[in-house]
């Protein structure tokens, strides 16, 4: 496999909320997309299986996203956790173990209507060495951090994960 290719891609509907402070699916003009709340740090979860071609490096996250119609566009931070779930029995089922999270903050669209992409990176260490074959989940979270700074919602469309 080729650094770029991608591994797997979901859409809104496919994510898993956690038991908590979770997005809400929404639909825009036909379009399913998940509204992360500006207020509180909202995550999901997208589940899948590394392919067999998989390398073993580094994972790209790419997240398609816009904002509310009317908002100021300005910031919003994403973050990024990946949990390995290897199959040498260390896995636990009803414990989260996700590796470390990143983020980034990115400028929303000048026009509302317009899906934009934001890419954070995770190395192969901050995703607990993943290897293929391996189930794992894939948090997404926007953060109110410091950087995020639109009032209104933000609405995910989808998750692609690639090869880093």
């Amino acid at each position: 496999m080729a650094i770029g290719d991608t591994l797997t891609a979901w859409d809104a509907t496919a994510s898993r909320p956690p038991a908590t402070d979770y997005p809400s699916l929404d639909v825009r003009n036909g379009h399913v997309v998940l509204d992360f709340d500006s207020a509180t740090d909202e995550a999901t979860d997208f589940e899948g299986l590394l392919p067999a071609h998989y390398g073993g490096g580094g994972l790209q996250v790419v997240i398609t996203w816009s904002v509310t119609p009317g908002d100021d566009q300005s910031t919003v931070t994403w973050e990024a956790a990946f949990e390995r779930h290897s199959r040498d029995g260390s896995f636990n089922l009803d414990t989260d173990d996700f590796g470390t999270a990143v983020s980034t903050a990115t400028a929303a669209h000048s026009d509302d209507s317009v899906p934009q992409q934001t890419s954070l990176t995770l190395t192969a260490g901050q995703a607990a060495d993943p290897a293929a074959g391996d189930s794992f989940r894939l948090r997404i979270t926007r953060t109110n951090a410091a950087g995020d700074n639109i009032a209104a919602d933000a609405e995910l469309m989808r998750v692609e994960l690639r090869e880093a």
